[in-house]
């Protein structure tokens, strides 16, 4: 039976078809880790400027450092599967809690004065070796489309509550730690790639954080989620927003919730274009099992950890492309060390 991917209309929780939406994100919840927003509420021209900002970008300042960093490491020849190594080409801002701009070196003036600038990196890195740029975009579009996002995944979050019968607000006070949740983007460009078959886009993993919220190309296509055995092209939709769920909801939900092993499959033809925003728990934050949701639970059992969320990242760095079970088993090592003490009030 072929396997229908979960999208979901988000114009519909605010009428008469609200229960059946809410049934929707439930369902992809539970059981695809992933689904995608249409009508979710950001500008669609916010989007295209956001897209074509990018797009020149990487033309620009990125496409040529990439074609000649892959020819220095002979990769076009290769003749074997390379394992320790993407092919992408990405750059990383941080919104929250605070800006990253202050820490690039070597920027000049007006740059900080008309633009916000941030640091990137061309991620083909092997042995070590990664080489590092620096983007400047336009600092108006970028902080929009920023709070934008942070806006719906609060949203998302407190559809969540709702569904899993939390006391509203609690998945966003988890987070919050002492300074409040830490909320980042990869800005993430996948090349032709003449092997597809030796060297992926992005290897297999799932993600550490939140909840993720991802704007990718509406033409080329490559993103994959692993279900039921298989893997399942994620399809690609102009002005949609892919969701995903990180290791912190699936421990807070006590599994009922889980994060989804995820990959990117480079393609021979065109240029994948991807944005990820990832919202996550402030460094401080504690993760655990919510206690409300084992209290339903018929033997009350909590199977995963509490740990630090920063402890968490320490460990995942070293282990992103393993498989999640064992973190979670190695944060059961500390877990006597984490005090839990109230959860913070925003």
């Amino acid at each position: 039976m072929e396997l229908t991917f979960p999208v979901i209309d988000f114009s519909q929780l605010n009428g008469e078809e609200r229960a059946a939406a809410m049934e929707m994100i439930k369902d992809a919840c539970e059981n695809w880790g992933f689904f995608e927003l249409v009508n979710h509420g950001i500008s669609h021209e916010l989007m295209d400027t956001v897209e074509r900002l990018t797009k020149e970008h990487y033309r620009k300042c990125m496409e040529q450092r990439f074609k000649e960093m892959v020819a220095s490491k002979g990769l076009e020849a290769v003749q074997s599967e390379i394992n320790d190594m993407d092919w992408e080409s990405t750059f990383f801002l941080r919104h929250l809690p605070e800006s990253n701009m202050s820490e690039i070196p070597d920027l000049e003036e007006d740059y900080r004065s008309e633009f916000t600038s941030f640091s990137y990196t061309v991620s083909m890195m092997k042995n070590g070796l990664m080489f590092n740029f620096f983007f400047s975009g336009n600092r108006k579009v970028m902080k929009e489309f920023a709070v934008e996002l942070e806006k719906l995944a609060e949203q998302l979050l407190d559809l969540l509550c709702e569904n899993l019968g939390l006391e509203p607000g609690y998945l966003k006070k988890v987070f919050y730690g002492s300074k409040g949740p830490t909320f980042g983007t990869k800005v993430s460009n996948y090349p032709p790639c003449p092997k597809p078959d030796l060297i992926k886009g992005l290897r297999a993993h799932t993600d550490a954080g939140g909840i993720i919220l991802l704007f990718q190309d509406d033409k080329v296509s490559g993103l994959q989620l692993l279900k039921d055995g298989q893997w399942i092209d994620v399809p690609p939709m102009k002005h949609s927003i892919v969701i995903n769920l990180g290791d912190q909801l699936e421990v807070i939900t006590n599994g009922k919730y889980k994060s989804v092993m995820h990959r990117v499959i480079a393609q021979t033809d065109g240029t994948r274009m991807s944005i990820a925003s990832f919202y996550n728990p402030g460094s401080d934050a504690v993760i655990y099992p919510a206690p409300a949701l084992l209290e339903k639970e018929a033997d009350k059992s909590q199977v995963y950890p509490k740990f630090v969320f920063e402890d968490y990242m320490k460990l995942y760095a070293g282990l992103k492309f393993q498989a999640k079970e064992p973190r979670f088993e190695a944060m059961k090592t500390v877990e006597s060390a984490v005090n839990l003490g109230p959860i913070a009030t925003v």
